[in-house]
């Protein structure tokens, strides 16, 4: 068994800030004028990479370190210099003093996030194998970045109004970050659906995954998740993580392939003092 606590959050938290931190340095090596970077904090890490990215946040922000008004005014002082708003996304398993502190200096709560949990491994069940024999998966090679960013942009054009530049460029830097790997689903031999995964520490963050609107219910996503989830095992992950809005689409889709939620993150977003 695989409990939901303080010691599962700090795995899992970690694996999707070191996700976002090999991201920034990409960024940052790509495009040096950007002033991309990131530091530490109390043992969270602070990501800026641009005022609208919706990485420029603290991941794991109270559960390696105590934090209190010396920590949160370093943070803020971090996002102020650069011109960005101060986002913490915050783990209910975090110190509860956080919890207590964030709306007495200004803080508001603006979104939730389901994070999800799958054991991995020889005594794990195995994960839902693909149903269309047509659809064949692989590890793109950084030479076809551009044509996986481009089907990942085209799936999300359809679920958030002016995605798609952004997730091409988000596609193009994903595919080139330390340690990201990038999938591709084809239904002979034309590209679906694109995916992505980050190991870090024995955890598989699964992230990024769409499908283009005319290649949907092929079982494209079946097969990037089995994949992935294949993939992973043999690399000797013992976990897989997911994170999807609550209730959504995505969460129950994650569910019914073995996916437990762990907990429930909180954003808190430092409003502007009168």
């Amino acid at each position: 068994m695989v409990f939901s606590d303080q010691d599962l959050a700090r795995r899992l938290e970690r694996a999707e800030g070191r996700s976002n931190a090999s991201f920034v340095d990409a960024r940052a090596q790509l495009f040096p004028t950007s002033g991309a970077c990131w530091v530490e904090v109390a043992g969270a890490y602070a990501m800026f990479d641009g005022p609208d990215s919706p990485l420029t946040q603290t991941f794991g922000l109270g559960l390696f370190g105590p934090v209190g008004d010396a920590e949160l005014s370093k943070l803020e002082r971090f996002f102020a210099e650069r011109g960005a708003p101060v986002h913490h996304e915050v783990s209910p398993l975090a110190d509860g003093s956080l919890l207590a502190l964030l709306p007495t200096r200004g803080y508001v709560p603006i979104e939730y996030t389901s994070v999800l949990y799958r054991p991995l491994g020889p005594e794990a069940p195995a994960a839902s194998a693909p149903t269309n024999p047509r659809v064949q998966t692989r590890v793109v090679p950084h030479s076809e970045a551009e044509a996986w960013s481009q089907t990942l942009a085209q799936g999300w054009s359809t679920e958030m109004e002016n995605a798609e530049a952004f997730m091409r460029d988000f596609g193009r830097i994903n595919a080139r970050s330390a340690g990201y790997a990038a999938y591709l689903a084809e239904l002979d031999g034309a590209p679906i659906a694109a995916g992505g995964m980050y190991v870090h520490n024995g955890v598989a963050l699964l992230a990024g995954a769409s499908t283009v609107p005319q290649g949907r219910r092929q079982g494209g996503q079946q097969a990037l998740l089995h994949a992935r989830l294949r993939d992973a095992a043999s690399q000797g992950c013992t976990l897989a993580l997911m994170g999807a809005l609550p209730g959504s689409q995505s969460q129950r889709n994650a569910e019914k392939h073995g996916f437990r939620i762990a907990y429930t993150r909180i954003k808190w977003q430092l409003m502007p003092r009168p």
